[in-house]
């Protein structure tokens, strides 16, 4: 990999996104994304599901349906945002995440759905199973978002700061619009440091034994925020209304439902707290 800064303090980026061996041909985009799954299921998932138990047959036939599902529904989210006619003339386009385009809000989503029908059939813990899919989530991105930046299709607005990338590799995956040897805001780098600042905050929660459901939406609000902040930069997305862009209206929706169930969980969650202080100097009393 050739990454190196310039006289200029921008950093350029001559990664072939490509890993060719031999006659095979690995993109690095996969290989990311392929370690962030582990990463996420091995380091999230497990070891916040077992020792709740759940069963590793039970967690490792969840996450195929959950990854499946929240696939499925990132290229979706990203078909809407695309023109049509493209999508019209081969249909199986729609579903073709393996060109790339997709987008992380469609994964939430059906994501959600998906852990929210496996627990409904099976009569399972909605709110501990959506904790481990965020702590899944948290860990996996920022592994997953090194292959955007490889790539170069996360990028915001031309800019001279220091950590602006421009990327010099004829093969690189730019965003249209986007040239070669430009420096342009690392949108995505933005994203992975937001997904590990709010993985601390995931941590801290967790060791102060929150309630069921609080990680979720602690998760899912503190995202919000981020992509929204985040999309200020992201200049190639088109405004949609009222100067936002269309991800921004959906941070927006996902703060109005998100935020209202955290402070009743965290109130529920301090409430317990209190009771079971209060129950213990009792007992020791």
């Amino acid at each position: 990999m050739m990454v190196h800064v310039s006289s200029l303090a921008v950093i350029r980026i001559g990664v072939d996104p490509v890993l060719h061996a031999g006659a095979l041909s690995i993109h690095w985009y996969g290989v990311m994304y392929a370690v962030a799954f582990l990463a996420g299921f091995g380091f999230g998932v497990l070891p916040h599901l077992l020792p709740r138990g759940v069963t590793r047959r039970d967690c490792d036939r969840m996450l195929i349906w959950v990854i499946i599902a929240g696939l499925l529904g990132a290229r979706l989210y990203y078909d809407i945002q695309q023109p049509l006619g493209p999508y019209l003339r081969d249909p199986v386009r729609i579903i073709a995440v393996w060109e790339g385009g997709i987008d992380f809000f469609g994964a939430i989503f059906a994501g959600v759905a998906m852990i929210a029908f496996l627990c409904w059939r099976e009569r399972r813990n909605f709110w501990l199973m959506f904790d481990a899919a965020v702590l899944f989530a948290v860990v996996g991105q920022p592994i997953g978002r090194i292959g955007n930046v490889i790539n170069g299709d996360i990028l915001g607005a031309p800019s001279a700061l220091p950590w602006a990338t421009a990327y010099t590799n004829s093969h690189a995956i730019l965003q249209a619009g986007y040239q070669l040897g430009v420096a342009y805001q690392p949108a995505g780098a933005y994203e992975a440091l937001c997904a590990i600042a709010i993985g601390i905050v995931l941590v801290l929660l967790r060791r102060h034994g929150v309630r069921d459901g609080v990680l979720a939406l602690t998760y899912f609000s503190l995202y919000a925020i981020s992509q929204f902040l985040i999309f200020y930069v992201r200049e190639s997305e088109p405004v949609v209304g009222l100067g936002l862009k269309q991800s921004q209206w959906t941070c927006l929706a996902m703060l109005v439902v998100g935020m209202p169930l955290l402070y009743t969980l965290w109130r529920h969650s301090r409430g317990d707290s209190m009771q079971h202080g209060m129950t213990d100097a009792t007992a020791s009393y």
